[in-house]
């Protein structure tokens, strides 16, 4: 009980320290509103708004969730403040959940903007809400783990960002976000099966109703088991690089 007390205590002081500061929180709304309007406003001609909506919710989240979590964190280690929370009487893994679960939230939040938009143009169905939801946060987890992944390799605030631009903007067209997976080059392809992206995107559009690539189970396996791979790479870099 005590410990997810802490966690509870971690969880809320990032939301107020972090993700409720009115730059945040506009940063937030701004971000997926802007590429939402980028994609949908892009030409004179008709737009597949169903067809761009999973591709602009990943990058929503990718980019939310990733560059608030690098940040903040390669903020508090340089600050000394996770060094504190390392000695807590805790689990490790229950800390890193703690820490991300803000960023998870925030992602999520993200991705729910272009949804909102969304709605105004075309008929959402209910029977996809859960599949929307478990996609999204499947994505923000992923997506959580890859910037403290990236937390992890740097010391300062400005190298997480580089670093995070490193892995994201190749996500952005090696995963078929806005052109199918068979337009790649072969030998690329093969790192699109590897990346989350590419199974959150697909949850997406399965969900709202569009062609997808992989099973609705295949893909929430594949994702799932990118989630834990992730995790344990993050565990065993903190216990490499800031206990051991």
């Amino acid at each position: 009980m005590k410990r997810w007390i802490a966690f509870r205590a971690i969880l809320i002081k990032d939301v107020r320290s972090y993700y409720l500061k009115p730059p945040n929180l506009s940063w937030g709304l701004l971000f997926p509103l802007a590429w939402t309007l980028m994609f949908f406003l892009r030409s004179q001609d008709p737009i597949d708004i169903r067809s761009l909506l999973p591709g602009v919710m990943t990058l929503s989240v990718l980019f939310g969730t990733t560059s608030m979590l690098a940040v903040t964190v390669t903020f508090e280690r340089k600050g000394k403040s996770f060094e504190r929370l390392l000695q807590a009487p805790i689990p490790l893994g229950l800390l890193v959940l703690a820490k991300t679960s803000g960023a998870i939230l925030f992602g999520t939040l993200n991705a729910l903007v272009p949804l909102a938009l969304a709605a105004f143009y075309i008929p959402l169905e209910a029977s996809g809400a859960a599949r929307l939801l478990t996609a999204c946060l499947l994505l923000a987890f992923s997506s959580a783990f890859l910037g403290l992944l990236v937390a992890v390799s740097v010391q300062e605030v400005f190298e997480a960002q580089t670093l995070s631009n490193f892995f994201r903007f190749p996500m952005v067209f090696l995963c078929g976000l806005f052109f199918p997976l068979e337009r790649i080059p072969l030998p690329l392809r093969s790192l699109s099966y590897i990346l989350p992206p590419t199974y959150g995107a697909d949850l997406l559009r399965g969900a709202l109703g569009e062609e997808i690539l992989f099973s609705t189970a295949s893909s929430l396996a594949r994702l799932t088991a990118l989630c834990m791979i992730l995790a344990l790479l993050c565990l065993r870099a903190i216990n490499r690089r800031w206990i051991d």
